[in-house]
């Protein structure tokens, strides 16, 4: 995980958090996703005067004359996607801000945000449901390794909330949000290394339940999904790719493989008993 940097604001932490001590942030990997955020970044600044855009990326240069954005650098490191990626660019939020939204990149803003913002402490999200419920419905081959982790992490999957993930926000809670991002990290690695590379929705809560984090939603919540679009831009084609480019992806993906493979061996028993 991201090395955390000193909590700049001196504000002192309450049981709610409101006006800009918060920021959204995204992932903006490839020239598709960093052009997105930058409209994204112009959206905020017309609809929500004030507030930052937190944008891991592969290229921060390409943000520098944006004035609401603060952009480091992020590579890919989910092995065939970059879905569970957004748990680098929430940690990294949370180093300088009390609350990270989570939003995608390939989103616009549409109308304006209030300026005072209330969240309280742990996963504000809207779409939310029973994890078992919502696997069973639409990733049933799932079920079975997602059983294994959580029985591996003593986490009751039937207890446990499906978090969609194109928007929600985590707010610090004493150390919570930490333990959140931590098991986050652990179930996607586990869940990556049996072949599930997406639905990062049913890792985050996995992670939640086991930091027991409050997931709830409110108005402010409600607020910001009405003012947003999702594009959905994965759904899009995209340019055929050159044999060099084809060639660059298949080296990257083993690399990112391998190093998977190298970390979990650090912990032999649960990732691979």
């Amino acid at each position: 995980m991201l090395e955390s940097s000193k909590f700049s604001n001196s504000k002192k932490h309450s049981a709610w958090i409101s006006n800009k001590d918060f920021a959204f942030c995204t992932l903006a990997l490839g020239q598709k996703y960093r052009l997105l955020a930058k409209e994204l970044a112009k959206d905020l600044e017309v609809h929500s005067s004030g507030t930052m855009l937190v944008v891991g990326t592969d290229q921060p240069g390409d943000f520098s004359e944006c004035a609401n954005v603060i952009a480091f650098k992020q590579f890919q490191k989910g092995v065939l996607h970059c879905y569970h990626d957004k748990r680098f660019v929430i940690e990294k939020t949370l180093t300088k801000f009390s609350v990270a939204i989570q939003i995608d990149a390939d989103t616009r803003i549409v109308s304006d945000l209030p300026q005072d913002i209330e969240w309280p402490p742990g996963i504000t999200a809207g779409h939310t449901e029973a994890l078992a419920d919502h696997v069973k419905r639409y990733n049933l081959e799932r079920l079975t390794t997602l059983q294994k982790i959580a029985r591996k992490l003593n986490i009751s999957l039937d207890d446990s909330i499906y978090i969609g993930e194109s928007l929600f926000a985590v707010c610090r809670d004493n150390g919570k949000e930490k333990k959140f991002l931590k098991y986050w990290d652990i179930i996607a690695r586990y869940l990556e290394l049996n072949g599930i590379h997406s639905g990062e929705g049913n890792a985050i809560g996995l992670a939640a339940a086991k930091a027991e984090l409050n997931i709830s939603t409110n108005a402010s919540y409600e607020t910001i999904n009405q003012a947003r679009k999702h594009i959905d831009a994965s759904l899009q084609k995209s340019k055929k790719k050159t044999l060099w480019a084809k060639t660059q992806n298949r080296l990257s993906y083993h690399y990112r493989l391998n190093l998977t493979r190298a970390i979990a061996l650090k912990d032999f028993e649960l990732y691979y008993q």
